[in-house]
């Protein structure tokens, strides 16, 4: 086929293509877009490839005529569909979640959020100075009451001083987390659900697991202090980012609300 022969059928295709089939593709490549998101969450690649190696069983088993073996595989990949929504009903849950969200309803303004992120900022490098263990949950879009133990009810504001009093190892609720909802202190004493990833680290403490479980189930972020080491991590996503700075920590903060950053340092610079 020569180059004539390709243009001249692009074209027809072109001339030949609908409204209709555009929506179609955006809504296909939205779904794919989707998925391979998913794919990126914990766990979920290695039951994918637990999927992809028994579809190359089957296809051996053809190959080879193993009877019983392909029959057993031909009945379970009949049921593949039920099979996949069984595996990641996890997954799907926080994608129809997200879905469902309604991004109007997050709160607070721009100024409030930035007094929040500097007393949480604060309050984390004091806790983490004085070694306290930390639990702080900042929710985003998904609401995550679905996924936690409430603790109790405080909507205040939020205050370096707050954190620090709640985190105390005298204090009655400091083993639980603090749930901030609308740039406000929601609740404090909540317990999380804890990660069921078995690739985790054999060393990480209840706290970081337990962190690791809410952002398995929610696009939630959430600070977390060791209280053995003093160090601060960050984990979202499924995904724990350890050791990071106060720096670090602002800047995942005014990303995490869709604030700008760089204009925080350049007032700074010039303060």
């Amino acid at each position: 086929m020569n180059i004539k022969n390709i243009y001249d059928n692009a074209t027809i295709l072109l001339t030949q293509l609908r409204l209709q089939d555009v929506l179609d593709m955006v809504l296909v490549w939205i779904v794919v877009y989707r998925i391979l998101i998913l794919i990126r969450r914990t766990g979920t690649i290695q039951m994918l490839s637990g999927l992809g190696i028994l579809a190359v069983g089957y296809i051996i088993s053809i190959s080879l005529e193993l009877f019983t073996f392909n029959w057993l595989l031909e009945k379970f990949f009949s049921n593949l569909f039920v099979i996949i929504v069984i595996l990641f009903q996890a997954e799907i849950r926080r994608a129809l979640a997200h879905i469902g969200s309604n991004p109007f309803l997050t709160g607070g303004t721009g100024i409030l959020e930035t007094q929040m992120i500097e007393e949480i900022v604060k309050g984390v490098t004091l806790s983490s100075e004085r070694g306290y263990g930390a639990l702080i949950v900042l929710e985003k879009e998904i609401l995550v009451d679905y996924h936690i133990e409430m603790g109790t009810e405080l909507d205040c504001l939020v205050t370096s001083e707050l954190i620090t009093s709640i985190f105390h190892p005298d204090a009655p609720m400091h083993d639980g987390a603090i749930l901030i909802r609308n740039g406000r202190a929601h609740s404090a004493g909540s317990f999380l659900p804890l990660s069921k990833n078995p690739a985790l680290d054999k060393n990480l403490g209840t706290r970081h697991r337990a962190a690791l479980g809410l952002t398995e189930e929610s696009d939630a972020l959430v600070v977390v202090v060791s209280e053995e080491s003093r160090s601060v991590g960050l984990v979202h996503a499924g995904q724990l980012r350890p050791n990071v700075t106060s720096s670090e920590i602002r800047q995942a903060l005014y990303e995490h609300f869709n604030l700008k950053y760089k204009t925080y340092m350049q007032n700074e610079m010039l303060s």
